[in-house]
């Protein structure tokens, strides 16, 4: 006789709030894993799918919240939080938030939850929808709060992505979250300031991507190099382009994209960050002291 995989005593049984492209990537994920899932989603017809695949639909919010001791939530922002948990019991729960918030959005949410009874922790998805329920794919989820909660949920956690708790704070994982896409988003305005520079020469921008990313890849071990000067406080440690060699460089990166018609919003700013160092620090430093300027 066939078995229902939900049915296995050792697969904690858990709630989701929330049906989007990422929740539900993240309930199909548990239900392939053999957990007993309970789902809700405003728009009931996103439901239908999951209800054919085993997993019990709830009509509200906090019919869905009173199903499972383990209560995932993946909606739009804070405040749809909020909403959807307005009236529900929260008592004896253990409230995993996995909207994208701000480190102080986060906190806030953390005691708002203990006030109501339920153990927190606060997620910060690192992947996109299709790597859900892929081992392979690399994604994984930062965990910050319960320390108590990580660990007792951890195998369930891990089902649909890989999990890094990083400390009590339930900030830290919002932190460590727009940290990462913050140092994305400067490597995609060089890219797309490299790429603007060959538009209208006899440059494919196919042929331009590989030597991109392989250069973009060699110089990511600045990287560890930052990070140990910031702690050490010496910024000429190990220092192989200096400071003021870099700045004299900015006449010919300007000048060759003003040649090109290019722009120079998306570099301009770095470069005078760069000088402004090199007139209260040291010509023989590295790039590591522009970290002190953007602090307020």
């Amino acid at each position: 006789m066939a078995t229902n995989p939900a049915d296995d005593p050792s697969k904690t049984p858990l709630t989701l709030l929330g049906l989007g492209a990422m929740g539900t990537a993240l309930a199909e994920a548990w239900l392939a894993a053999g957990h007993p899932l309970t789902v809700w989603n405003r728009t009931a017809a996103r439901a239908e799918a999951l209800a054919a695949r085993g997993a019990t639909v709830a009509a509200t919010a906090a019919e869905a919240v009173a199903a499972n001791r383990l209560v995932v939530v993946c909606l739009l922002d804070d405040d749809s939080v909020l909403e959807a948990l307005d009236g529900a019991d929260l008592t004896g729960r253990d409230l995993v938030n996995l909207v994208t918030n701000t480190p102080g959005q986060s906190r806030l949410r953390a005691a708002w939850a203990e006030r109501h009874g339920a153990r927190y922790l606060d997620g910060a998805i690192m992947a996109v929808p299709p790597m859900i329920g892929v081992p392979t794919a690399g994604g994984y989820v930062f965990y910050g709060g319960s320390a108590e909660l990580f660990e007792e949920h951890r195998d369930t956690l891990t089902a649909p992505a890989g999990t890094r708790y990083v400390g009590a704070d339930a900030g830290h994982a919002a932190l460590y979250d727009v940290a990462l896409l913050s140092g994305m988003y400067g490597m995609f305005a060089g890219v797309a300031h490299a790429f603007a520079l060959i538009r209208g020469e006899s440059v494919a921008p196919s042929e331009l991507a590989p030597l991109l990313g392989g250069w973009i890849s060699a110089m990511s071990h600045s990287v560890g190099t930052t990070a140990e000067q910031l702690e050490s406080g010496d910024y000429t440690k190990g220092v192989v382009s200096s400071l003021a060699m870099q700045v004299a460089a900015k006449g010919t990166m300007l000048r060759t994209a003003e040649e090109q018609g290019v722009s120079p919003e998306l570099i301009e700013p770095y470069f005078r960050l760069m000088e402004r160092r090199l007139e209260i620090g040291s010509g023989e430093e590295d790039l590591s002291g522009v970290v002190d300027l953007l602090r307020r």
